[in-house]
């Protein structure tokens, strides 16, 4: 059993797991190898349990009794990968934290560089995929895609290709805390409470066992989280959508009446009548739809309910959350 000490920086690798007990004891070998290696370094391994299915939570206890260094925090259900970071970052207690996926695709080699960076002060040592293996070329490409688009939609710098694997250090952890919003997108706080900021590339592995639990569904879902949290431009749009409707309908008007006087002409019946007043419609509904979008959201914070409720931490029930 490994014993921690308290005389040197302490660093918690924070790793959120649904579904992950195929994978957890290769995770461990890796990781721990690196934190072997890293004596001058304490360790804590924060796995965080959200919701699984399987056998993932037993597996975490497992790794407890093997190495005092791993911890694990049990969420009473399933909050999303949102919820379960946030949950991490409450509990972390490391001078800085590093997120990590389970399943591998965040290659954990790369701590000992991120550390390095981070003692020369940088606060976010992020890790941008310079190439994503397993992936189809439409969603690599959607990917990129959507965090261009993201970017010309908000007024922060938004990093492109870059996941949640990163070093945060103290100060960005406490910032990233005091955000308690239901609707979460992490991915845009990351850039959002600012701070000196470093990229480091790597080459995103397949995964190293199970299988994914992200759909096209889900990842549309959050790539609407994103816009609608970090930008207003899609309700501008919707009223300059309605002003440009309008004023050609008024010079459309204006035309027919014109028309008739002048010309005599007939003014156009049903069909045209009906095509103009279904375009209109069909523009409504989407204006409309981005607008519930938007009453969705401040409907779901108002309530002021917790990001996350936790059942079991390192083996002790946890009664009440703040």
């Amino acid at each position: 059993m490994f014993e921690l000490t308290s005389e040197r920086k302490k660093i918690t690798l924070l790793i959120p797991c649904y579904n992950e007990e195929s994978g957890l004891d290769l995770l461990y070998n890796r990781v721990s190898k690196i934190m072997n290696n890293l004596e001058d370094y304490e360790f804590e391994m924060l796995l965080v349990n959200d919701g699984s299915r399987d056998g993932t939570l037993e597996k975490m206890k497992t790794l407890r009794e093997k190495d005092e260094r791993v911890s694990y925090i049990n969420l009473s259900r399933n909050f999303g990968k949102e919820s379960a970071m946030l949950a991490g970052l409450d509990y972390c207690n490391g001078d800085a934290a590093i997120i990590l996926d389970a399943d591998l695709q965040d290659p954990p080699e790369l701590i000992p560089q991120m550390i390095e960076i981070w003692e020369t002060g940088v606060a976010d040592v992020y890790a941008r995929r310079r190439s994503r293996q397993g992936e189809s070329f439409l969603k690599k490409w959607s990917s990129h895609r959507y965090y261009q688009i993201l970017q010309h939609l908000t007024s922060i710098e938004i990093q492109v290709d870059t996941g949640d694997f990163r070093l945060l250090d103290r100060q960005a952890i406490q910032a990233l805390r005091s955000l308690r919003e239901g609707q979460r997108y992490t991915k845009g706080l990351f850039s959002w409470i600012g701070y000196r900021k470093q990229e480091i590339l790597f080459d995103r592995e397949p995964r190293a066992a199970g299988k994914t639990k992200w759909n096209y569904w889900k990842l549309i879902g959050l790539a609407v989280d994103g816009i609608t949290s970090f930008s207003v431009v899609p309700l501008r749009l919707s009223s300059f959508l309605g002003l440009t409707i309008s004023a050609v309908t008024f010079l459309y008007m204006m035309f027919t009446i014109l028309k008739t006087l002048i010309f005599g002409e007939a003014v156009a019946g049903y069909p045209s009548l009906m095509s103009v007043m279904l375009f209109i419609g069909g523009m409504q509904l989407i204006v409309l739809g981005i607008i519930g979008e938007y009453l969705g959201r401040i409907f779901n914070e108002v309530k002021h309910r917790p990001n996350y409720l936790i059942s079991e931490y390192n083996g002790k029930k946890i009664f009440a959350e703040s």
